[in-house]
């Protein structure tokens, strides 16, 4: 006869934070996000911490070298997605771990023969006003000139006008060498009155943009995380199948923690992964697992070494493996249950394996509400996919902008590995779904939102500290009733939509 678990699994949804008593010091500008990202001994500090507990999923549609700057740049890891070549995912991993703080790589050129159609095309799909022109149209052509909003009047001039005719060309542009500094580039900006300021190299080919609102974001960002060459801090899913050659193939690249991206990772593929890292690397390369849902799934990947393990099946909003296969459970109820375990095994090991909440973040509060179950940091899809610094592209649908977003699972990704048992190549069946995702503008605000809602939370359970939640937190259950008289009830809201219009 099965087992059978004698309480229901839960979502996040079903529980509240019942405050606690909050000092005089318990004010949001005092709370410190910063947690473990590896697995630590006791009395010893982890190899790697993260200063804000959010990373972003290893997907086709979140995570690519543009999400990892950053996400790193305000205190989290994301994990650049596998369902790619090795050779395209290890470039991208080099391409973060190169980037320059401030100078940018420009993802928006025209060639001189193309058109204003194509410039308006490319502002639609990138939202970037500022469009390099080079010989060949590549982000490192020859660089002949720039395309503003201040170039062209839509009213006045025919779509298919030539790039050439409107462009600022390069004998009148204010360039720099490829050896300027940043301050040197940020001087220039202030001096000349420019919004931007291309490097070249010797021979006139783009190099990086330098743009005068990054000035202000490089001050703003003090949760940025850097490793200790001060180049952003990268991470990269792998899958249990080229491990063999996909690992080698990051750790040249420079990246600095792996996750293997499983649905299910309560199986031997993942031992065998974990087992070639250890004995090809020893500790020096970083690994996390997963995912799973039990004690008894966490106790496995922290015996085969894993640095953190994931916790989370079928619960993010594109994925359907609970209702194609059966399996899964409440992603609260798992967090629960691995933490407990991972609390135990601290007691009995003295080693400390971080844990990850992989999925059921709908609202902003499930976050926190995750990180009181006990998760040291949160892996989210969605969230991310809705930024302008996610790689997927910005559409109108009904007259609203979104973004698309779809899972590994999908037919659109194909990334059979991650659901992979042992068997034939292919993805069988799907495991998720292609959709779309309302437009939220740039991770910077929308984190930082987010993580006030979080250090707020925690102050009313007078918590500075995430330890200090997780000791501090009392949770409580709530009925179906009381979720609908969480919210707006009884009342005539407002509609504020035609008013918002009319201030834009």
């Amino acid at each position: 006869m099965a087992y059978y678990f004698p309480e229901p699994s839960r979502t996040f949804n079903e529980y509240l934070l019942v405050p606690g008593y909050s000092s005089e010091n318990c004010i949001p500008s005092n709370v410190s996000l910063r947690t473990p990202a590896v697995k630590f001994k006791a009395g010893e500090k982890p190899a790697l911490s993260m200063n804000v507990p959010v990373v972003s999923a290893s997907m086709q549609a979140v995570s690519d070298d543009g999400m990892a700057v950053a996400l790193a740049r305000n205190g989290g890891i994301s994990f650049i997605y596998c369902s790619q070549s090795v050779e395209s995912q290890a470039a991208m991993v080099a391409r973060a771990k190169a980037y320059k703080a401030g100078f940018v790589v420009s993802d928006s050129n025209v060639r001189p023969d193309m058109t204003l159609a194509d410039v308006l095309a490319l502002k639609e799909k990138t939202g970037h006003s500022t469009v390099p022109v080079t010989e060949d149209g590549l982000s490192n052509g020859k660089l002949l000139g720039i395309v503003t909003s201040r170039d062209y009047r839509v009213s006045r001039m025919a779509t298919d006008t030539p790039v050439s005719a409107f462009m600022t060309p390069l004998e009148k542009l204010v360039y720099a060498p490829k050896n300027t500094t940043l301050k040197e580039a940020n001087d220039i900006i202030w001096d000349h009155k420019l919004n931007a300021l291309p490097i070249v190299d010797d021979d006139g080919r783009l190099l990086y943009l330098v743009f005068r609102k990054d000035y202000d974001s490089h001050k703003e960002n003090p949760n940025e995380l850097l490793d200790e060459h001060k180049r952003y801090v990268v991470g990269a899913g792998i899958n249990t199948r080229d491990y063999a050659t996909r690992v080698p193939a990051l750790v040249e690249a420079g990246v600095d923690i792996l996750c293997i991206d499983s649905s299910e990772g309560y199986s031997a593929w993942q031992k065998m992964t974990l087992d070639f890292i250890r004995k090809t690397y020893g500790d020096s390369v970083k690994c996390g697992a997963g995912n799973v849902v039990d004690a008894e799934g966490f106790r496995f990947l922290a015996e085969a070494g894993a640095d953190f393990v994931k916790v989370g099946i079928g619960g993010g909003s594109i994925c359907i493996t609970r209702e194609q296969k059966g399996i899964g459970r409440g992603q609260a109820t798992a967090v629960i249950d691995v933490c407990r375990a991972r609390d135990e095994y601290f007691k009995e090991t003295g080693i400390y394996v971080p844990v990850c909440s992989d999925g059921g973040i709908v609202h902003d509060h499930h976050m926190t509400l995750a990180l009181a179950m006990g998760a040291d940091f949160i892996m989210m899809g969605r969230y991310f996919a809705r930024f302008d610094e996610s790689p997927t592209n910005r559409v109108i649908i009904n007259g609203s902008y979104m973004k698309e977003y779809w899972g590994e699972g999908s037919s659109r990704a194909r990334n059979w590995q991650r659901y992979d048992l042992g068997g034939k190549e292919g993805l069988s069946f799907e495991e998720g779904v292609d959709s779309y995702v309302p437009y939220a503008g740039s991770l910077k605000e929308n984190m930082d939102l987010s993580l006030y809602k979080i250090r707020s939370t925690m102050c009313n359970c007078g918590a500075l500290t995430l330890e200090e939640l997780r000791d501090k937190a009392k949770l409580t259950l709530v009925s179906a009733t009381s979720i609908v008289e969480g919210g707006a009830h009884d009342v005539a809201l407002k509609d504020n939509t035609a008013t918002s219009a009319q201030l834009k």
